[in-house]
């Protein structure tokens, strides 16, 4: 039987979170970056404990008006120590409330520019190393990210996504360009079992590309976002797919 985890984006200040860890079986959390703060961050880990999600971190570039996605906000030491301040806050809350994390996701622009970018690339996989409890690394398949996680000796959880459109190199279409994101539930549906089950999707040339995919994106800051990931859920499986986070090696 093949296994998918469904992961969502949580503590970002979307109304939908509660609904959405009755569905998901990973989260990954706000940690003061892009949004988030002390009290989210508690309530978003209470949460996540009382549905039996796996948390994680969702670091971002320190750009709160630009909710993250503004590329190549800021690298070197200056972007190391943001991050580190930002996954040790979350780490330190989850120790207080006698949990642990279990992986970190960069968000928004920082992911995208780790997926291409060597150096970025490397200060996520670093920060990760450095978190205690053994934590893995969230990104795409075959790209900087998995590099550097290969090369720091982390567990790589290669993500993919429902409801974005995919280029022939195996990466996402902008988000600014037309047809980036699935707005057809159907088509997200299907894009999900298809990745879970045969690892592929079709990508906007209409190639059909291999996608390795551990765990599922179920974006969840859009209206009806609940009802869109508990219909991807139970369409991948009344196909036979196994629902569960990742296990830990």
């Amino acid at each position: 039987m093949p296994t998918i985890d469904l992961n969502a984006d949580l503590g970002e200040g979307d109304a939908f979170d509660s609904e959405l860890l009755e569905i998901v079986t990973s989260c990954n959390i706000a940690c003061g970056g892009h949004a988030g703060d002390a009290a989210s961050m508690a309530q978003t880990l209470h949460a996540a404990i009382a549905n039996n999600v796996a948390a994680g971190a969702h670091p971002a570039y320190p750009d709160r008006e630009g909710f993250g996605r503004v590329s190549g906000f800021l690298s070197g030491s200056a972007l190391y120590e943001s991050l580190t301040r930002q996954v040790t806050a979350l780490a330190d809350t989850a120790a207080q409330i006698g949990t642990r994390l279990t992986h970190v996701k960069p968000h928004g622009a920082l992911y995208n520019d780790a997926v291409h970018n060597k150096e970025l690339a490397e200060i996520v996989a670093r920060i990760t190393s450095e978190c205690p409890g053994s934590l893995a690394l969230v990104g795409m398949a075959g790209t900087q990210l998995e590099s550097a996680a290969d090369r720091h000796g982390l567990q790589f959880i290669a993500e993919a996504f429902v409801d974005r459109a995919y280029e022939a190199d195996g990466t996402l279409v902008p988000r600014a360009e037309p047809g980036a994101v699935h707005s057809d539930l159907s088509v997200a549906t299907t894009q999900a079992t298809r990745l879970a089950i045969d690892g592929e999707v079709t990508a906007r040339n209409g190639e059909v590309i291999s996608v390795a995919a551990d765990s599922l994106c179920i974006h969840g800051d859009t209206p009806g976002a609940a009802d869109s990931a508990r219909a991807v859920r139970d369409v991948l499986q009344s196909n036979g797919v196994e629902i569960r986070a990742v296990q830990k090696r």
